[in-house]
């Protein structure tokens, strides 16, 4: 009987041992250095993804430049608790429990005095785009209302473009994806249709100013990477996937290229929905003529523990970390996520490889 035992567990070690080497064999490519220019980069997201924006944007203000924000709310909004990420920061019981322009001022004041994110003098030039819909009951309008407040009170006005759309539900509103939810549905894939409204499109034109035409059939290459050795850990220790995705013109192949940022929500992941966001969300036609490449950064879904983890981590829809699931430090540039993003800009403006050609398309 033991020998049995024995022989069962040698097996089943075999096989796991199998499908590691398996999973190592068929990991993604590297990300290509592609000799972006550092200096004009974004970031956009919606819910989860938006909050991530805001975060990304504030802990390193002297490299981003603006962000587009689709239902998200308040740096660090959260403070760390997923109670108030649920209540004050989703639904809030009364306007009052969002957090003000000057709570938010405050808050990203002594995260510089600490020297946790960049100093916020950096954020005097950005520009940003934000967006609220009225039958949006995931992240509430005075959630948003808070974030706008904040930039209004540190920007120019004719910085700050907010768009509050009549029925519009919790989602990425797109022209790009054939078979988008009514405008007003707030569930999967949220990726929704509200006539003639192209998100990606006005707020990457208000992020950069004028842009040429949106090409009907992208051109360039859906790009799969390997996340692994941005995260510093297994990915799943930081709720992320083992890919990423970016989308490469073919004119950024040789360097020069603007990057932007592009950030899922909860449940949008691949997955959860495959390559749906990445694929419709509707930046990529505003890519290709625009020498912007696209970033597509991957969270996974994780539930407590984990094989191989003693790190309980509990993002069961897949969600960015904007309330601390990772850390305390999840909003700073010490944050995992925010960390492993850095990275990934970082590699993209490196040199591009002799000839300009990158890694392998998928």
């Amino acid at each position: 009987m033991m020998k049995q035992r024995v022989g069962r567990l040698t097996h089943a070690v075999g096989v796991l041992g199998g499908l590691l080497f398996a999973c190592s064999a068929q990991a993604a490519p590297a990300l290509p250095a592609l000799g972006a220019d550092a200096n004009a980069v974004t970031v956009s997201g919606i819910s989860s993804g938006a909050y991530m924006a805001v975060q990304l944007q504030v802990a390193h203000s002297r490299l981003v430049k603006g962000a587009g924000v689709v239902a998200g709310g308040p740096y660090e909004c959260a403070e760390g608790s997923m109670w108030r990420a649920l209540s004050n920061c989703m639904e809030p019981s009364t306007p009052g429990s969002v957090p003000t322009a000057v709570d938010t001022e405050a808050r990203i004041a002594a995260r510089a005095r600490a020297g946790r994110i960049d100093d916020p003098a950096g954020l005097a030039e950005d520009r940003v785009w934000v967006f609220s819909g009225s039958a949006d009951r995931t992240v509430e309008r005075p959630v948003v209302d808070g974030l706008v407040a904040f930039y209004r009170s540190r920007l120019p006005q004719a910085a700050v473009r907010y768009v509050q759309y009549e029925g519009a539900g919790h989602a990425m509103i797109s022209v790009a994806d054939p078979a988008a939810n009514a405008c007003e549905i707030s569930a999967p894939p949220f990726i929704n249709r509200c006539g003639e409204l192209d998100a990606a499109g006005e707020l990457l034109a208000h992020l950069y100013g004028p842009l040429e035409s949106r090409v009907e059939r992208p051109a360039g290459d859906v790009i799969a990477f390997d996340q692994r050795e941005f995260t510093g850990v297994a990915p799943f220790e930081l709720s992320m996937a083992a890919q990423g995705y970016a989308y490469v013109p073919q004119a950024c192949r040789a360097g020069d290229c603007r990057v932007h940022v592009a950030l899922h929500g909860c449940r949008q992941g691949e997955g959860e929905i495959g390559r749906r966001f990445v694929d419709t969300a509707g930046y990529n036609e505003w890519a290709d003529g625009n020498r912007i490449i696209v970033l597509y950064p991957q969270a996974a879904a994780r539930s407590g523990l984990a094989w191989g983890s003693w790190r309980w981590v509990y993002n069961p829809k897949g969600c960015w970390d904007w309330w601390g699931y990772t850390g305390t430090d999840y909003a700073t540039r010490d944050g995992g996520q925010v960390r492993a993003i850095r990275a990934m800009l970082a590699r993209l403006a490196g040199p591009p490889a002799r000839g300009g050609q990158g890694a392998a398309t998928d």
